[in-house]
């Protein structure tokens, strides 16, 4: 039904239907003269801007730190990222590696190919079900991981220098609450082993 404005008597104009009646919301409500419907309590809160551009800099910079390395080997983030936690987990799986890393499963045997045909990962069947594969970093793969680790830790270093003693902590509180809370024990588990503890990263294997 086709809607028009007429004046009201103070002046100001009111929304009708076709025919003069007064516009409804279609359940027979009449909407002349409501007011704007309230934001909701968060679309009322300013956005956080300087939280959001801090930690897209900061991610960066941190990422910049390895690419410069990677670069030699021509090799980019996912390469990194497979690297990274099949050498701090050797014997993952493929599917704990998909679950860590959220990416397809073509993504990830792209990158494994490459990784598996320059030398730097290998692939063994499962002591129990021979037909799994589990990932196991080669002496190559175990030397590019820790030349990144260490490239990116110093940044890291850096910062927390300049923060109070407990500073370490505070970040690491901080990065845990960022995580789904569902995921939190279970990426505690896999950073620092089942139990949780926090006084120091889980041992290289």
């Amino acid at each position: 039904m086709t809607s028009f404005v007429a004046q009201r008597p103070d002046g100001a104009q009111t929304p009708t239907q076709s025919g003069g009646a007064p516009a409804t919301d279609g359940k027979g409500k009449d909407t002349a003269g409501a007011g704007p419907v309230p934001a909701s309590a968060e679309q009322s809160v300013e956005p956080m801007f300087d939280l959001i551009e801090l930690l897209f800099f900061a991610y960066r910079d941190f990422v910049g730190d390895a690419d410069r390395l990677l670069e030699r080997y021509n090799f980019g983030r996912a390469h990194h990222r497979v690297l990274h936690f099949v050498n701090r987990n050797p014997g993952l799986t493929i599917a704990e590696l998909l679950d860590i890393l959220r990416i397809t499963k073509q993504s990830l045997n792209r990158v494994l190919k490459e990784l598996i045909g320059q030398g730097y990962v290998e692939t063994r069947a499962g002591t129990t079900d021979r037909r799994q594969r589990n990932l196991y970093p080669t002496a190559s793969g175990k030397a590019l991981a820790q030349e990144l680790a260490r490239t990116q830790s110093r940044r890291f270093r850096r910062a927390l220098a300049a923060q109070p003693e407990a500073g370490r902590e505070n970040v690491i509180n901080f990065l845990l609450s960022m995580i789904d809370e569902n995921e939190r024990d279970k990426v505690s588990g896999l950073i620092w082993g089942r139990d949780g503890r926090r006084t120091q990263s889980k041992p290289e294997g």
